[in-house]
């Protein structure tokens, strides 16, 4: 899997999990429990990891939905 997003923002892992659902794109939300760890601070930034086919494609959803700023370098493959 490849780490397209990484963000403390709830409300935009909560956006980009809309856009990846609806287009039926496959991802997993790395991360998402540390609150547990950190006392729920949202210090740790949550990750948004996408099956390697698909990082073109939800690269792509995600930049047509306005977020192009928020998407880590594609040859950032260090997650």
């Amino acid at each position: 899997m490849i780490e397209i997003l990484r963000t403390n923002d709830l409300v935009l892992i909560s956006l980009v999990e809309a856009i990846l659902t609806g287009e039926r794109v496959r991802y997993f939300v790395a991360d998402r429990h540390m609150s547990a760890l950190e006392g729920a601070i949202g210090m740790l930034p949550r990750r948004i990891l996408v099956d390697a086919q698909q990082e073109s494609r939800a690269r792509r959803l995600l930049a047509e939905a306005g977020l192009e700023a928020e998407l880590r370098p594609a040859d950032s493959h260090d997650a």
